[in-house]
């Protein structure tokens, strides 16, 4: 593995999105110099940090090309103002499919230089009562895994509907630390998320952060909250139930290894 000497300050943003871009990035660079202060290294945002429009084509509308446009320059300049890594949750794209778009992580170094890129592979779809959601509608699916190197070691990107496919992380190989944002529903949080996070730690041996969209939002929508780190024997390090807020803790290389010591069951595997 590829690790600094621990401890690594690492920490999640919660948010509670609006329609409105400004109102988001004025969200977005207060909690991050929260966390910067707090001594954080990397910080993690939440997915559709930028827009949580009024309908699900409005994300269309803002969609931006790699490599410009203002989200991303925001985002940049957050990471070379704070000299912290920056992974940005996620933002729209503009996608070859008409009328949709990627939901993309993008993930900027302490220079504010892009260093590394992911577009969801798993779209969500939920029909409950009167709950409906079909991300295919507005969203064109990725198609590969990513990870990048960080001084804490190697970091997962994962986006919200991933964390039910366990074999993605698998795909990453040996990492320190799987990042998760998300935008989990009330009924589909408040039912899985926390189990669902667990287990990917335990099972893979590493810690999650999990940067969540947390409260009622003005388009309607509620969000489970409950943005948290979790280390690699699955124990909840810090989580925020609900609202606007920064969960932080630290990545312990050697208690990691200690772990993967105890109990070498990355080693143990057959398949």
């Amino acid at each position: 593995m590829n690790q600094a000497t621990s401890p690594f300050k690492i920490a999640a943003i919660q948010m509670v999105s609006t329609p409105q871009v400004e109102e988001n990035f004025s969200t977005a660079r207060k909690l991050v110099a929260e966390a910067a202060q707090q001594g954080a290294q990397l910080v993690l945002l939440p997915e559709y940090w930028p827009i949580m429009g009024w309908q699900d084509s409005d994300k269309v509308t803002i969609a931006e090309s790699l490599g410009a446009g203002p989200i991303q320059r925001f985002m940049a300049g957050l990471a070379k103002e704070h000299n912290i890594h920056l992974i940005g949750g996620t933002l729209p794209l503009i996608s070859q499919e008409s009328g949709k778009v990627l939901n993309a992580t993008l993930v900027y170094g302490p220079g504010g230089e892009q260093l590394s890129h992911y577009d969801k592979i798993h779209l969500f779809s939920f029909n409950k009562g009167e709950e409906s959601y079909d991300e295919a509608r507005t969203i064109s699916y990725g198609k590969d895994v990513t990870t990048f190197n960080a001084p804490c070691g190697k970091v997962g990107l994962s986006v919200c509907y991933d964390l039910r496919f366990p074999e993605l992380y698998r795909a990453m190989g040996d990492c320190s630390l799987i990042v998760m944002p998300a935008a989990f529903t009330y009924t589909t949080g408040k039912a899985h998320w926390e189990i669902l996070l667990r287990a990917r730690a335990i099972e893979n041996q590493c810690y999650v952060l999990a940067a969540a969209q947390g409260g009622k939002h003005p388009n309607g929508r509620r969000t489970w909250g409950h943005s948290m780190l979790i280390d690699p024997w699955g124990e909840i390090k810090m989580v925020l139930p609900e609202g606007e807020g920064v969960v932080s803790g630290e990545i312990d290389a050697d208690y990691m290894r200690q772990v993967r010591e105890n109990l070498p069951a990355l080693r143990h595997r057959k398949l």
